[in-house]
């Protein structure tokens, strides 16, 4: 029911959503009079581009200062990462556990700080913080990161593999009802919210030993070392995804917001999805 306009960066960009029924808007987060101009225009705004691009949302939240219309941006639950190098911890966030992230995302939390504050400025901002994303998208990229990065790795080495004992923990949700929850946020969510966006959770060498039974290996898995991790991913990746921890409960969400995610679990959509 919403006419919705799209930033993308290119000709080719803008054919593919357009055939999708989005409205392209070409340009870049760069491009911050763009982006505060359209935000002005449009009744509410999405960013799900960049979850550190501070320049982009400060250029819109001034734009859409006083006017009272929803601003809703997607972080990330890696600022809860804790390094742990492929161990388990006990530490679960809920949406108002203060978080005292790691240098690595110190900058992401200090903007979602600011962001939640444009509720002083008359903007009806909020935060949702998605845990690991799977399944397969609706959009010209169809694709997640974490499940098709460890299908890759394993076609690559022969075997399913994770960091250390692959005891660390992550949270999970899938991407439709990822979007559930962005249209009841649009309708739903107050000013000032953040919302972590969660249906279960798995440790990697449980998503390992899925992609192992997946690919025909028996479930098989092997050990890496975070050396072996960082020059698959780099040192973001191994050490805020592919090791650490991620452990976060969408109370908020289901609670207030009324959310009632239904897709098939993570490890269920390893095993009978594609390699999303």
């Amino acid at each position: 029911g919403h006419n919705v306009i799209g930033l993308v960066r290119s000709e080719q960009r803008a054919m593919q959503v357009s055939a999708l029924g989005i409205e392209p808007l070409i340009g870049t987060l760069s491009d911050t009079s763009l982006l505060a101009q359209a935000a002005r225009a449009a009744g509410a705004v999405i960013n799900a581009a960049n979850s550190d691009d501070r320049a982009s949302v400060e250029a819109m939240l001034v734009a859409l200062a006083g006017s009272g219309k929803v601003f809703i941006h997607t972080s990330g639950s890696s600022i809860v990462g804790d390094m742990a190098a492929g161990e388990p911890t006990d530490k679960i966030y809920e949406d108002d556990t203060q978080v005292r992230a790691l240098p690595g995302r110190a900058a992401r939390v200090e903007l979602n700080r600011s962001i939640l504050d444009a509720a002083k400025i008359g903007v009806r901002a909020a935060i949702i913080c998605p845990s690991l994303i799977y399944g397969r998208g609706h959009g010209v990229n169809s694709q997640s990161v974490q499940i098709p990065k460890l299908m890759a790795l394993a076609k690559k080495h022969g075997v399913a593999r994770h960091i250390g004992r692959g005891e660390n923990l992550w949270s999970n949700v899938h991407i439709d009802d990822l979007a559930d929850l962005y249209l009841l946020s649009l309708d739903r969510a107050p000013a000032g919210a953040f919302c972590y966006a969660e249906n279960g959770e798995n440790s990697m060498r449980e998503a390992a030993a899925a992609i192992s039974h997946r690919l025909g290996w028996d479930g098989r898995t092997e050990s890496m070392t975070l050396a072996e991790g960082v020059l698959e991913w780099g040192e973001g990746g191994a050490n805020f995804t592919f090791g650490s921890n991620s452990r976060v409960r969408a109370v908020r969400a289901h609670k207030e917001l009324g959310w009632a995610p239904k897709g098939p679990a993570l490890l269920e959509e390893i095993a009978c999805g594609d390699d999303s």
